[in-house]
Order: structure tokens, then C-alpha cells, then sequence
């Protein structure tokens, strides 16, 4: 079986890479048509495929131990690899993180949980 540490980090890293382009998508064409809100609910079912086909694809090549220990260690890397450059990312551009916890308290921060937390299931269960 394979190591569920890598297989939580190279399932972060292909969902935040797709996650950055769909992002992309939303902010600059999305967002100003419907509102940060909406969009985010738009994208909340298809960032959810996407961690479903890539959690798929990496345990396919990375088989991961279907028992609870293993995968529970590959769905927390993954979380944690993802808050991180999330949280990077919002850094880079500008956000401090008090900003960005205050984020969370509002009808588009609970869908951006609600997707974080879809996220890590998907890694624990596909």
C-alpha cells in the first residue's frame, strides 16, 4: 500500500491547482455578475467533483489502506496542505490572516468550509 502522507499531498496539490483556476473564474467573471456569494455556491458542486475524480485518481496510483488510520492520516495532510497555501494565497494577495479567519463568518465562508470539509471526506472515503 502506498504512503498516505504523499497520497494527501499530491491530492492537495491537484485540487488547489484546479481550485486556482476555477477561482480565477469566479473572481474575475463570475463574482461581478451574480456577487462573491452566489458564486462561491456555484463552485462549491464542482470543486467537490474535482476532489472526488482527483481523490480517485490519486488513491489509483497511490493506493491508500481503506482502513480508518491510513486514510484518516491522508485526509488531514491534505486539509492541512490545502488551508495552508489557501492560506498563502490569500497572503500573497494582500489578506491578512486575521481577515481571512473573519472570512469564515459569513454565508461564503460557511460554503468555503462546507467545501474544505467536503474536501477531506472525499480523501477518507473514495
Amino acid at each position: 500500500m502506498g504512503n498516505p502522507w504523499k497520497a494527501g499531498l499530491a491530492y492537495a496539490l491537484g485540487v488547489f491547482a484546479v481550485g486556482f483556476l476555477f477561482g480565477t473564474v469566479r473572481v474575475f467573471f463570475v463574482e461581478p455578475a451574480l456577487g462573491t456569494t452566489a458564486a462561491v455556491a456555484i463552485e462549491l458542486p464542482l470543486m467537490l467533483g474535482v476532489s472526488w475524480l482527483a481523490a480517485k485518481a490519486v488513491l489509483g496510483r497511490l493506493p491508500v489502506e481503506r482502513s480508518p488510520s491510513p486514510r484518516l492520516v491522508m485526509a488531514a495532510v491534505a486539509l492541512v496542505v490545502l488551508m495552508l497555501l489557501e492560506t498563502g494565497l490569500g497572503m500573497a494577495f494582500g489578506n491578512s490572516l486575521q481577515v481571512q479567519a473573519e472570512a469564515y463568518l459569513s454565508l461564503r465562508g460557511l460554503f468555503t468550509a462546507i467545501g474544505q470539509i467536503g474536501f477531506a471526506l472525499i480523501a477518507f472515503f473514495a
